[in-house]
Formats: structure tokens, sequence, C-alpha cells
């Protein structure tokens, strides 16, 4: 196989790297935080399974338009194209005082009791329909014992051919 030339000013490793990383597929583990690349999503050549977590075994990453960065106090839940959550990861008992199996097949935002945002713009809402990201949301939730809690959300939309949405809260 023979590499075509870079243009003119570039090395083969500058011309490769802007050619091609800016399509590289992000993802994320939706319960260890664990970030990595890969071309196709796909556990093998051979194997049309989608890709787990090869630090924690989670079932599946998580795909990202680009790389993201989550603080240790961070939490992830994982809902369906109608916003219905289907996974959280760790950091969201811890957050919230809710365990997986309370959250489960629930509308994230009633849920979680999210508020702080204007009824229309509501940033999972937002998420699902335009499938646009909604960073640095200042929100409060409601805690399992009751008491309110100040949060930042992100909310990234899925690429992939399930939709849904990442929910990432991180305490503020």
């Amino acid at each position: 196989m023979r590499l075509e030339p870079p243009p003119d000013g570039y090395s083969h490793k500058q011309w490769l790297w802007r050619r091609y990383a800016a399509t590289m597929p992000h993802f994320i583990c939706p319960n260890c935080k664990e970030r990595t690349i890969d071309t196709d999503g796909l556990e093998s050549l051979l194997d049309r399974q989608a890709v787990g977590c090869h630090r924690c075994g989670f079932g599946f990453l998580f795909e990202l338009m680009d790389d993201y960065y989550p603080a240790p106090t961070t939490g992830f839940v994982v809902c369906d194209q109608g916003g219905r959550i289907l996974a959280v990861g760790r950091g969201i008992f811890e957050l919230t005082g809710y365990r997986e199996g309370d959250l489960m097949g629930h509308e994230v935002v009633e849920a979680l009791h999210l508020s702080g945002f204007e009824q229309d713009k509501n940033p999972v809402a937002v998420a699902l329909e335009w499938g646009v990201r909604q960073l640095d949301r200042e929100l409060e939730l409601e805690t399992a014992s009751g008491g309110e809690r100040r949060v930042k959300a992100d909310v990234f939309p899925a690429y992939d051919d399930d939709g849904g949405l990442l929910v990432a809260i991180t305490p503020r």
C-alpha cells in the first residue's frame, strides 16, 4: 500500500494527524469513565459486537463527538431515545442516593427531579430533539433523602442508530 504524498509544508505525520484525527470516534465508559478511541466501534473484525469496557467490564461504550474529560466526582446516566434511564455509572449513588434499580426505566428529568431550567430549555429535551450537546448547564436535583443538590450537567446525544443520551452530572 502506497501513501499519498502530503501537501507542501506538511510531514507525513502532520498530514495523517490532520486528515484522520478529526474523524476518529471517541468513546467513554458510562461506568468507570475510561476514555478511548476506536475506528469502528466493534470488538473485532470478525465479531460484530459493540466494544465494551476493557477496564471495568461494562457492556458498552458511549460514542462522543469530541473527547470529554469528566471530573472525578462526575456520575453518568445513560438514557434511551425517550430519555428513560437504561444504566447508571459509578458516582450517581454517591451524588443522589439513588441506586440503579430505583432509576431504571424512569425518565431522567423526573427520576432525578432535575430543575433550574425554563420548560422550553430543558437540556435533555433539547439534546434529544436537536441532537446537540448541552454543556455546563447549572441545575438542581433532589436527592433520595429529599435534599436539594446543585449540579452541573453535560448532556450528550448518541450518534449511533439506537439514539439516546449520556448525561454527565457533577456536583458544583
